[in-house]
């Protein structure tokens, strides 16, 4: 038996062992249901939206549950209120909004002991949402000052088979290169098809936190080189004891880590080493040359406007709920993206605002010429639509965008298939 046979038929087995345990616990009996009184849950301004909020245990109406609820803009309601009573089972909340913007209503249901969650958020014209964000006069130089400086760094690659992880198809590589500096690396998955010829190239970008990863097989199986990387300067096939170490230790908020300082913060590595990746990718004698897409989703859909902004060997991009997009919108009482800057220190010094304009995503997304495929939902609280909106409407290159209403900080099993297509087509996979 060969013996990548034998690491698939062990998978297999392994997997129908721990899948029944794991598919024990799955969602909540309890459901609290948040409807918007249009079914597209847009809304023109001024229009009034009427939420009907309703709690249901195995498919039926719980009668008078008690709930608290918020009602106004997303992060900064207006109205709040306790122990409301949902008489019959049911309750309407309605309001509106002046100018354009996301408006949310959120539901904590009490059951018991137990308190669940719902929401709906309901989009006021956000294809008319305006980012805060300042374009620093030498944010170009800058950038362009930094990627010179850390490309004097010679990338001395290292590859090494992971013979564990190959196929038929496609081999496996833990890689690293040189990122920013002497001795400052990047890592990462690679994964090459086998057969010899030339052939296009993935970028994935993560999102935040401190993990392994395995590599997008499934992408190169059908004909492409992918590439995952991390960005915190460590292996990416360790054991996830010492992810989860130094997750609580030296990498504990790192995306607040000497954020007060435009060549000190901890993201100008993580940017630059995105695209020192594209160097590496750009060195296989097996890429073709033409072709490189990136992707990522949260922080890796930041990443992704970065490299598709700052490289022009990007082909494509694409970028599922991104984060870091109109910082200084919470300073206009108005929700801004992951991490939140100016939410948690709501009076920044100006050197810490001024370096957070040099790393949002609505200064990047001015410079895009590359097509992209973009989507999120909007009841997500991570990272909210009103910010990503003000990115994307910035944009002025070829885009599209695919919204999945109800989607918090994931997405659904349509979506992520959607979102692989888009990246296949464009490799012509």
């Amino acid at each position: 038996m060969k013996k990548n046979h034998f690491f698939w038929i062990t998978s297999l087995l392994m997997l129908l062992y721990t899948v029944p345990v794991l598919a024990q616990i799955k969602g909540s009996e309890i459901r609290v249901v948040v409807s918007p009184d249009h079914t597209d849950w847009t809304y023109r301004l001024k229009e009034k939206c009427t939420f009907t909020v309703q709690v249901y245990k195995a498919q039926n109406l719980l009668p008078d549950v008690k709930i608290d609820y918020e009602l106004g803009p997303e992060w900064y309601p207006v109205e709040q209120k306790e122990g409301v009573l949902l008489k019959e089972g049911k309750k309407t909340l309605s309001g509106s909004m002046d100018q354009p913007g996301f408006f949310r209503c959120k539901v904590l249901a009490h059951v018991g002991e137990r308190t669940y969650e719902g929401m709906a958020t309901a989009a006021y014209e956000p294809e008319k949402i305006k980012p805060y964000a300042v374009d620093p006069s030498d944010f170009d130089a800058f950038w362009e000052n930094s990627l010179k400086e850390a490309r004097q760094v010679p990338l001395s690659p290292t590859m090494e088979l992971l013979p564990e992880r190959c196929t038929d198809l496609v081999n496996v590589y833990h890689v690293s290169f040189q990122n920013i500096r002497q001795g400052s690396r990047t890592f990462g998955i690679l994964c090459m098809p086998k057969a010899p010829g030339k052939y296009p190239a993935l970028l994935r970008v993560p999102g935040a936190g401190v993990r392994p990863y395995f590599g997008d097989m499934e992408t190169a199986s059908k004909g492409a080189i992918t590439l995952e990387i991390g960005v915190h300067g460590i292996p990416v096939n360790l054991p996830q004891a010492i992810y989860d170490e130094l997750a609580q230790g030296a990498l504990y908020n790192y995306q607040y880590q000497n954020d007060n300082n435009r060549d000190n913060i901890y993201y100008k590595r993580v940017f630059i080493g995105a695209l020192r990746a594209v160097d590496f990718i750009a060195s296989l004698p097996q890429h073709d040359g033409k072709t490189i897409g990136v992707t990522g989703s949260s922080q890796g859909g930041a990443l992704s406007i970065v490299t598709a902004a700052l490289d022009k060997r990007i082909t494509f991009y694409a970028a599922i709920h991104p984060a870091m997009c109109d910082h200084r919108a919470h300073l206009n009482h108005r929700a801004g993206g992951w991490p939140h800057y100016f939410r948690y220190f709501p009076n920044p010094s100006q050197e810490r605002l001024q370096t957070a304009d040099y790393y949002d995503m609505v200064n990047f997304a001015r410079r895009i010429t590359v097509p992209g495929w973009f989507s999120w939902g909007y009841n997500d609280d991570v990272c909210p639509p009103t910010s990503t909106y003000a990115t994307y409407n910035i944009i002025t290159a070829p885009k599209e965008l695919h919204p999945y209403l109800e989607t918090k900080h994931f997405w659904y099993e349509e979506q992520y298939a959607a979102w692989n297509q888009w990246l296949w087509k464009q490799m012509g996979l």
